[in-house]
């Protein structure tokens, strides 16, 4: 299951997995000169090594992973690891607790490499039965790990103050206080060993609408193919949508948007109650747990006051006139009598397009991150080039999107489908950034801490598309160029902060109906959904009955309350990049708050790297900065 902030009862808590194109990233984008979206997509095999990435150094084949994976306990029927067992009953004793801390933490260290290698090569193509095979074995030993010590906090929690104070106390136990202290905290949400067994068991089946929605959305779904202006035939995929959304040829956007929607359409009923199934999955835990709320369930591990989601709700409310703005000024300037939802993603200035190669998006990532000195960029050099952490290209049936993957034991991997837009060279240092937070928080701490919680996991991604984009604004040479990189700005704010939170206000509405035993239905959801958007959108837009099923396409909704932290992650990235900027010390305190992975709270790691996230400034200075790049872009353009 995943639940606490701790490693014991969430074993993937390791095993950061960000998937970010499907939102959050409807920025603007440089145009490709010439996308051949007829050529077949090249098959695994004809993708160049140097452009793959390097999975090898993981496992040098499948076979050599298998070999792995039957010395864990992969292939041992009962019990796998009955050294744990031995320390149950023992754990008011310091030497015991510190015994099966060495156990647990090798064994999962194990479980995390075997698990990043087969998701690595089930990504690479989605199709491979093997691969598939592989990834579901390791799925099933690590759930079988959590049965086999879903013990261990229920028994840290039934001793007496005394005891765990003791514990706490315990010098040999130091590495571990803050680790034993979040253990401490769940004491009022931790039910007995046996009701955690159960707890236990029924994870796997929990994920099950999660699990189902990836493989219908993945594998499962097509579309009818985007007709262009002149007639012609484009095949829509979920991966080649947002690319004909920033095409200048507005049938194009049109029957894409229109085509891919009605796909969805087809299958309202199941979406919905997928998404109904992963709700009540969390409401389940939420009241297992004795949480008031599923929100108050999804905030607590990571001790996030619930008024942090509350005030980025009500601060970009606030706001919404001047997304209104936004909207209205996109429909001047592309001279449209009316404004869709596919006329938000085209690009305002189209003679500042241009490509740019993987090899040049590479170099340009690489030079932008110098303000965060020396050591830092020869790391992401030598990652992007010569240890081979990104697999850049697409291939058939490889996962779309993008993201940043691995473990304590290996490098970062990055996860690309490149075609060269600006909008795939900014994901590049996105992923990047992901990936340096990685790499300093692995090599600076210790396991137990290495990992970054999900809270933050957005501020280095985000800061390094600031600088990124403050590299590319030094080399204008026109108004349009920098009235293109402001756009790009706006953008990024409007799908990151605005979009996202318009998600969280509809993911928070979900579950508020499961909670007051609403069901939900496709009629109840579109409504909802259409609702928010003329909220968000304003006046201007015209809300075609396709958006009414937007909904569900949307990956993120199956996460828990993740979308949120995109808009506060950007929030405190745009405030940690001004700080940066302007002083050394700034500096200094954001790669220390880089280095120091999960060893402090969320909200405590930002307010020593220099942001407040429990006050709505930090997201209102943002939106501040919304309106100031609004109004420059107006003066370009005039």
């Amino acid at each position: 299951m995943r639940f606490f902030a701790t490693e014991f009862s969430t074993i993937l808590s390791g095993l950061l997995i960000l998937f970010l194109p499907t939102v959050g990233r409807s920025m603007n984008t440089l145009k490709i000169k010439e996308i051949k979206e007829d050529k077949m997509v090249v098959s695994r095999d004809e993708v160049p090594v140097k452009d793959r990435w390097n999975v090898e150094a993981l496992y040098v084949n499948p076979d050599q992973w298998k070999e792995d994976f039957a010395k864990i306990g992969g292939v041992v029927k009962g019990p796998k690891w009955p050294e744990l067992a031995q320390y149950k009953g023992k754990l008011q004793d310091p030497k015991a607790v510190a015994g099966l801390f060495d156990i647990y933490m090798n064994v999962q260290r194990k479980l995390e490499k075997l698990h990043t290698y087969a998701h690595l090569r089930m990504d690479e193509d989605l199709g491979n039965d093997s691969s598939k095979n592989d990834f579901g074995l390791i799925s099933t030993l690590i759930h079988e790990f959590s049965l086999e010590t879903s013990w261990i906090e229920p028994e840290f929690l039934s001793l007496n103050e005394e005891q765990f104070q003791k514990l706490l106390a315990d010098s040999a136990l130091s590495p571990y206080r803050f680790y034993l202290e979040k253990i401490g905290r769940m004491r009022p949400h931790t039910l007995s060993p046996e009701q955690e067994e159960l707890m236990a068991l029924s994870g796997k089946a929990l994920d099950t609408s999660y699990r189902t929605f990836g493989a219908l959305n993945n594998a499962d779904l097509s579309f009818k193919p985007a007709i262009d202006s002149k007639g012609k035939e484009h095949p829509l995929t979920t991966g080649s949508y947002l690319s004909y959304l920033r095409d200048p040829d507005r049938n194009l956007r049109k029957t894409a948007f229109e085509n891919l929607h009605r796909g969805y359409e087809t299958h309202a009923n199941t979406l919905c109650e997928l998404i109904q199934g992963q709700v009540q999955s969390h409401l389940f835990v939420a009241r297992a747990r004795k949480f008031d709320s599923c929100l108050a369930a999804a905030l607590f591990p990571n001790q996030i006051d619930r008024a942090v989601y509350e005030n980025l709700i009500a601060s970009v409310r606030k706001r919404l006139p001047l997304m209104h703005e936004y909207v209205a000024l996109r429909k001047k300037l592309l001279k449209l009598p009316d404004i869709h939802s596919y006329d938000l993603y085209v690009p305002l200035v189209e003679d500042a397009e241009s490509h740019m190669d993987y090899n040049e998006a590479r170099e340009a990532v690489i030079a932008s991150v110098a303000p965060l000195g020396g050591k830092y960029q020869e790391s992401l050099q030598k990652g992007l080039t010569n240890d081979r952490w990104v697999d850049v290209y697409e291939n058939m049936r490889k996962r779309s999107g993008a993201y940043s993957s691995g473990c304590y034991d290996s490098m970062p991997y990055i996860l690309m489908n490149y075609h060269g837009t600006l909008n795939d060279v900014l994901t590049l240092a996105h992923e990047a950034g992901h990936s340096m937070h990685s790499l300093l928080s692995r090599t600076t701490q210790p396991y137990i801490y290495s990992q970054y919680p999900i809270f933050v996991a957005e501020v280095a991604s985000t800061f390094n598309e600031q600088l990124l984009l403050k590299h590319l604004e030094q080399k204008v040479k026109s108004k349009k160029e920098r009235a293109f990189l402001i756009n790009y700005q706006i953008e990024g704010i409007r799908g990151t902060i605005y979009r996202q939170t318009l998600f969280a206000e509809f993911e928070l509405q979900l579950h508020k109906w499961a909670e007051d035993g609403v069901p939900l239905t496709p009629g109840l959801l579109k409504k909802k959904y259409i609702e928010l958007n003329r909220d968000y959108y304003g006046p201007e837009l015209v809300l075609d009955q396709e958006l009414e099923i937007e909904w569900a396409r949307i990956p993120h909704f199956y996460y828990n309350f993740y979308v949120y932290q995109y808009a506060t992650g950007l929030s405190a990235a745009l405030s940690l990049f001004q700080q940066a900027m302007h002083n050394p010390g700034a500096r200094d305190r954001y790669l220390e708050f880089l280095s120091s992975g999960g060893s402090k709270y969320p909200i405590d790691l930002l307010k020593n790297a220099g942001v407040d996230m429990k006050k709505p400034d930090v997201v209102n200075s943002a939106l501040d900065h919304f309106e100031k790049l609004l109004n420059e872009l107006k003066d370009c353009l005039n």
